[in-house]
């Protein structure tokens, strides 16, 4: 199921209900195995069940030790300026094919998307050393740092913390439970 994403007013990409009080804050390094486990989670379990209900942001948060996600997180932000679904695609195809994706070839991998998706491959190399989208990349990372984010996927529901890995279960059960409240 792919819902319209959106842009919020501070940057940031956030698919489901934008106008939710319910926030789902996803603080995620694309080059992170767990940030794509939670990726294939939140698409198959959570945006299909509480997409219309509740608001799920994305933040960037790559971690030093992944030598290219913080190319990847400035070439999200470009894409998300073309269109913010285009974001959320290059967000989810990256992370789904983290285990061919290199240093030496990550720029190969971001200019077959941009090709494959119509969008001027050039542009979208250019894009990853632009010092705006950098700025974008670097505000979220230190957003994340001021809340005591130190792995990923970090995801706060309401504020509520669940870091790593957790179950569908665990993470729904949140959801429904700031759901509820909400309505009082």
């Amino acid at each position: 199921m792919l819902l319209a994403a959106t842009i919020s007013g501070e940057n940031r990409l956030i698919e489901g209900n934008p106008k939710s009080s319910v926030r789902v804050v996803i603080y995620e390094d694309l080059q992170c195995s767990d940030c794509a486990a939670f990726g294939k989670m939140l698409d198959e379990h959570l945006l299909p069940r509480f997409g219309a209900r509740a608001a799920f942001e994305h933040m960037d948060f790559p971690l030093t030790k992944h030598p290219w996600a913080r190319r990847a997180a400035a070439a999200a932000r470009f894409f998300e300026s073309v269109k913010p679904e285009l974001g959320v695609s290059f967000r989810r195809q990256t992370m789904a094919r983290l285990e061919s994706i290199t240093v030496g070839n990550f720029l190969q991998h971001l200019e077959a998307f941009a090709k494959a998706n119509q969008v001027d491959p050039a542009k979208a190399a250019a894009a990853i050393y632009d010092a705006k989208l950098a700025t974008l990349v670097e505000d979220d990372y230190q957003d994340g740092v001021a809340r005591g984010i130190a792995k990923t996927p970090t995801v706060l529901v309401n504020g509520t913390p669940f870091v790593e890995v957790f179950t569908v279960e665990e993470i729904s059960k949140v959801i429904e439970e700031a759901l509820r409240e909400a309505k009082q």
